[in-house]
């Protein structure tokens, strides 16, 4: 016998479709679910996609444990052309030749970002200043003193090399911003860069291969979707529940 959909519980691994907020992906929910306790443990950004962690009625007390674990991307970086949301939906800033760097140059500039580091939050984010947002402030085109926040890169590799092009793998720990690193690394080869497209393929043991797409558990039966749920004691084993 099916449990009451307002007692439903647990984690559901969903990926994400592209040009949807993190927030229309739990609107959906819950609207398929009948139910309002639902959240999610890690945002993307609407141009992404991948992994979306949902976590189900009581689950969301395990969110901050979720949030906390690192996450794995694949994407791809563009050269020659900055934005000012440092990525594709952004508009372009600045163009700049793309010099003819071999493959081993963007590598080894790759190779520094690896390791403990502090990461300045671009403008266009949800972090809160005051009470207000970044990105309303960016909109008005002002710029905000913003503290850097200190974050880990464990891998930055070079899966593709097509210039002005390149499709890179990066695992990294929360707060992380993807699109900053790749505006950072076309700084750091001088004719600018922004990125052009990502997908979260992991967080921690948790991955989008596991997952399914909004459309089909929008298809689902209530008790379909309540087999997918993981339980929260195997989600968070180490969170006192």
């Amino acid at each position: 016998m099916m449990a009451n959909p307002k007692e439903l519980c647990g984690v559901l691994l969903v990926d994400k479709p592209p040009d949807h907020t993190s927030h229309d992906v739990v609107a959906r929910l819950r609207g398929k679910l009948q139910m309002k306790k639902i959240g999610h443990a890690g945002t993307l950004d609407p141009m992404a996609t991948g992994l979306l962690i949902m976590l189900i009625g009581k689950a969301t007390r395990i969110s901050q444990y979720l949030i906390s674990l690192d996450k794995e991307y694949t994407g791809t970086i563009e050269f020659g052309k900055i934005t000012d949301s440092q990525d594709a939906e952004g508009r372009v800033m600045e163009t700049r030749p793309v010099p003819p760097m071999t493959r081993a140059e963007v590598e080894q500039a790759m190779r520094g970002f690896l390791g403990d580091q502090y990461q300045m939050p671009p403008m266009y984010s949800a972090i809160k200043i005051d009470g207000v947002p970044l990105y309303k402030q960016a909109r008005k085109g002002q710029e905000v003193e913003r503290e850097p926040r200190f974050i880990r890169v464990s891998a930055f590799d070079l899966t593709g090399f097509a210039l002005p092009r390149i499709d890179f793998r990066l695992r990294c720990s929360k707060g992380t911003y993807v699109r900053t690193v790749a505006h950072d690394l076309g700084q750091k080869l001088g004719c600018g860069a922004h990125l052009a497209a990502l997908r979260r393929t992991a967080t921690d043991k948790f991955n989008v291969a596991q997952a399914l797409t909004l459309d089909q558990i929008m298809g689902l039966s209530l008790p379909e979707i309540e087999q997918r749920l993981i339980p929260m004691h195997e989600a968070a084993p180490s969170v006192a529940l």
